[in-house]
């Protein structure tokens, strides 16, 4: 079968039908090619770069072609201006074929949807707002015309990336820019990126660390002093290849700030659904899970005898239990994507807790009844239900809202109002 032929037929229907979903023309098209992308180029290459735990570094360089590396630029810089809510729906159907590309993509896209879309909703002076548009541009430039890929990484192994410290990586302002050291560990695209787009703590000699003082970095992944170590075998999203990234003494512009002083932390405690871009992915691991089920007991999968096993009235009821649990999960995903917006009431802030919990949670029961109601053959490396287990195990592990962090946080925020607490009450002791 060809290319072409696959574009013609159109095996897996868009997880978000446009009429359904009152999706706009231009949205509805950019989601249809990323589908389509993802079912022609990602999937038939998403096995063996998990089995080697390699980078798909071919998969970006199609994306660069497909105009997929700028989907959130601003259109006025040659990109095609998705909005928060279109690079989730996007990103869910790229999940659906490779859940490491498309977890990747969110760390490359990240840098252009926090710096354009989400930016512009954040009040700013009118001088920083003259210096941001000016700096984005560069970096837009490069990301649209060069095929240049950024990257995201966040975690310290400490309280940082959770949003209850400073950094520990920190830059020292110097002439002209700053002294970069620290480490960040998990740091997808390590080795692959072009840019690192770091989050660290602007800090001169004798002073505290602050989060206030967070600054949005890019550098260069040639710079002097940036380096990169440790193996990577892990259990799931292998072609991630998030290795530690180590940076000593590395001096990095200030033509390369991704936003000004202060407006990071502005971001991070006024838009918290900016947090929310890793759930996408692992929505379409739940959907290809569901889908792959249905595929194998109609005996409708590629590659194997045509045996059909839904008459049986154990697997029908699997099946329900499935599409009950997956249809909870999209509409929570589909109402998370409305709410957000610059300073969301309490109620989208904890539906937005919810919703990243419930995806990850949900993505991992899924392919675990998946497995149990297809059977022994579906654990096979020849088959993806085994890959889509793993990939999704790793979603409620991740930072900055871990499922444990997105239950603190609502159990918290549920029972106070902001700014409220109570004394702990000494323990009783038993006499």
């Amino acid at each position: 079968m060809t290319t072409r032929d696959l574009d013609r037929h159109d095996a897996d229907a868009p997880i978000f039908d446009p009429a359904a979903f009152r999706l706009a023309d231009g949205d509805a098209a950019l989601i249809d090619r990323a589908r389509r992308f993802g079912r022609r180029v990602l999937a038939p290459r998403a096995a063996q770069h998990d089995r080697d735990a390699t980078f798909p570094l071919e998969n970006f360089r199609d994306m660069h072609a497909e105009g997929l590396l700028g989907v959130c630029v601003p259109k006025d810089a040659g990109g095609a201006g998705a909005s928060f809510a279109t690079y989730c729906l996007a990103a869910a159907e790229l999940g659906r074929f490779c859940g490491a590309t498309a977890l990747s993509w969110n760390m490359h896209v990240c840098s252009t949807l926090w710096t354009g879309a989400l930016a512009d909703d954040l009040e700013m002076s009118a001088a920083e707002r003259s210096e941001h548009n000016k700096r984005r541009l560069v970096h837009y430039h490069r990301i649209v015309g060069d095929g240049a890929l950024y990257s995201q990484p966040f975690s310290e192994g400490g309280a940082a990336a959770a949003g209850a410290a400073a950094f520990g990586t920190e830059a020292k302002p110097v002439d002209g820019g700053f002294l970069v050291n620290g480490k960040k560990i998990f740091a997808s695209l390590s080795g692959a990126a072009d840019y690192y787009g770091v989050l660290c703590t602007e800090r001169s000699e004798g002073d505290a660390a602050s989060r206030r003082n967070t600054l949005y970095l890019a550098l260069p992944a040639k710079a002097k002093g940036v380096s990169v170590v440790g193996d990577w075998d892990p259990l799931g999203m292998r072609g991630t290849v998030s290795r530690t990234l180590i940076f000593k003494d590395v001096f990095v512009s200030e033509d390369e700030m991704l936003m000004p002083r202060g407006v990071y932390f502005r971001a991070a405690s006024c838009w918290p659904h900016m947090f929310l871009t890793l759930s996408p992915t692992y929505m379409g691991i739940a959907i290809a899970a569901y889908e792959f089920t249905v595929k194998y007991l109609r005996g409708e999968l590629p590659g194997m005898p045509p045996v059909k096993r839904r008459m049986y009235p154990t697997k029908q009821i699997a099946v329900a239990e499935m599409w009950v649990k997956l249809e909870q999960t999209r509409a929570l995903f589909l109402r998370m994507l409305d709410d957000a917006r610059v300073d969301p009431p309490k109620d989208a802030r904890l539906r937005a807790y919810a919703t990243q919990y419930t995806i990850m949670e949900n993505a991992n029961a899924l392919c675990a009844l998946a497995i149990r109601t297809c059977g022994g053959q579906s654990m096979l490396k020849s088959l993806p239900l085994e890959r889509l287990y793993r990939d999704s195990r790793c979603g409620s592990l991740m930072l900055p809202w871990t499922a444990e962090l997105c239950l603190d946080r609502l159990g918290r925020e549920c029972l106070y109002e902001a700014g409220k607490r109570d004394p702990i009450p000494d323990p009783v002791v038993e006499t």
